[in-house]
């Protein structure tokens, strides 16, 4: 499979061209204004939220609820603001998945 390189801030990542649609769509939804893929800056890094939830049953849910209501408390004092329904269910649920494959 083909890679690219993309720049991310100050990380640059080698990544295969459905991660990039997935990157694409976390700039695209806001995403990228509070997270990264290995680096906090307000919100966790999204490797730190994939390695704490890896072998959660409930963690899509819990983290698909988590984008869709917003939050604070669980990486720090910065809340997670609701994402729903400014980004739809099914790009939410698209961005979970990409997270949790980190």
């Amino acid at each position: 499979m083909k890679k690219l390189v993309i720049a991310l801030g100050l990380a640059t990542l080698a990544v295969s061209g459905s991660a990039m649609a997935d990157l694409s769509l976390a700039k695209k939804s806001g995403c990228l204004a509070c997270h990264s893929i290995d680096k906090k800056i307000v919100g966790p890094a999204w490797k730190d939220v994939a390695a704490k939830y890896k072998g959660d049953a409930n963690a899509k849910t819990n983290l698909i609820n988590k984008v869709k209501k917003g939050g604070k408390g669980v990486w720090g004092p910065a809340p997670m603001p609701p994402y729903s329904p400014r980004v739809s269910d099914a790009n939410i649920e698209k961005l979970v998945d990409f997270i949790m494959t980190l």
